[in-house]
């Protein structure tokens, strides 16, 4: 009886995914949003099952989806014994709890799967307090849906309104942990603050990207530490910041939480503090997956939220293209006469066009196979360089007394 119970627990839970596609957001967008849902649900220890579709001018306010897929999507659920349905867009709190009321399932949004992760992810107080703060800023508007059971009892003396009653002081209560944990992540910011005040004049330079792109193989490689990492969608939560010599030069080299699409705007705030690091660093490492068929997209998702942090501070960014080793041009027929597609081009077509975009400032590399570090190594060291001799212009000369 002990080891059925076991063997219960273990099991993963089974998810079914949904997305809509809306004038903004194509199928084609959907799709790739869904594929990328679906890493998230792996991530977090769910197994898809299925995945529904739909396109619609504007979701439905009441259930997200229309009336006609939402039956066919409880029929998904029942015929795969799902357990789960994940929906790719935020959904409000009324929206979670009819669809709940209707499908007899665990209702989750991209936004609540994300938080998960991240709290299975957080390994130290400071990222578990700022993974907490969202949660509770993701809840506060949401807490209606937890007294639902409400509904069914029958009215009668002592039975009015215990639910509003309820939900009035788990508002109160959470208002309370929220301002709480600001005050915490506050005074951890400022020893923070201090802390980088107290890492020399040394240069500063920064690892971002989006999520599962190789930052900290790289960080690894580059700065022979022993970083977390894993083929994990947010694998690093915590910056760490590690001191890295090339030839003459020494220099702090920062990895940093990865980005991604639809980022919840709770992550957004209560991690920004985190990326002090990018902020206050004079050289940026934005590395790319470039064997991602959407790697282009993730770029722009990066310095979207990359312009968010800086406040129209400028920057000086090198590209690093990583997992070239991975990278597969889609087959194209010699007697083909048609202009050359996106997915067909080669590395050197794709290394050609970033050269030109970024100025000659990127470089194309291998971190788990060490591909071309040398090539990046050198770009390092002349930047690196670049910024010491114009702030220290004498750092670098020996003179004897």
């Amino acid at each position: 009886m002990i080891e059925s119970k076991i063997k219960i627990s273990q099991e993963r839970e089974k998810a079914v995914l949904v997305g809509v596609s809306t004038p903004g957001q194509p199928e084609e967008k959907t799709r790739e949003y869904l594929d990328e849902l679906q890493f998230l649900a792996d991530t977090a220890g769910a197994e898809v099952v299925g995945t529904l579709t739909q396109k619609l001018q504007h979701p439905n306010p009441a259930t997200y989806i229309g009336s006609g897929k939402l039956e066919e999507l409880g029929e998904m659920v029942r015929t795969l014994e799902a357990n789960l349905v994940i929906f790719d867009d935020e959904l409000s709190a009324t929206q979670i709890r009819n669809l709940e009321k209707f499908l007899q399932v665990k209702i989750l949004d991209r936004t609540n799967l994300i938080l998960d992760i991240f709290a299975g992810r957080a390994r130290t107080s400071y990222a578990r307090a700022q993974v907490e703060l969202a949660q509770y800023e993701y809840l506060l508007p949401r807490l209606t849906r937890m007294w639902t059971h409400l509904e069914r009892q029958k009215g009668g003396i002592g039975l009015r309104g215990p639910g509003e009653t309820q939900i009035e002081t788990d508002r109160r209560i959470i208002q309370q942990k929220i301002a709480l944990l600001t005050e915490k992540l506050k005074k951890i910011d400022r020893q923070m603050a201090t802390q980088r005040k107290h890492r020399g004049d040394m240069v500063r330079v920064a690892l971002v990207g989006y999520t599962n792109v190789g930052k900290s193989t790289l960080m690894n490689l580059l700065s022979k530490a022993n970083v977390f990492a894993e083929n994990k969608l947010f694998a690093t939560l915590d910056t760490t910041v590690r001191k890295v010599v090339l030839q003459d030069v020494a220099f702090l080299l920062s990895d940093t939480v990865g980005f991604i699409r639809k980022l919840p705007t709770q992550l957004v705030e209560s991690f920004k503090s985190t990326l002090d690091e990018v902020r206050e660093s004079d050289l940026l490492l934005h590395v790319v997956d470039i064997s991602h068929p959407a790697f282009e997209d993730h770029i722009i998702a990066v310095n979207q939220t990359i312009q968010e942090l800086l406040q129209g501070q400028e920057k000086k960014i090198v590209m690093v293209f990583n997992k070239i080793d991975l990278y597969q041009p889609a087959k194209r027929d010699p007697d083909d006469l048609s202009p050359l597609q996106k997915d067909q081009m080669t590395l050197d077509d794709w290394q050609q066009t970033w050269m030109a975009k970024a100025a000659g400032d990127c470089v194309f590399i291998s971190a788990e196979k060490k591909i071309k570090i040398d090539s990046l190594r050198e770009v390092l060291y002349r930047e690196v360089k670049k910024i010491r001799d114009a702030r220290y212009p004498y750092a670098g000369i020996k003179t004897d007394i």
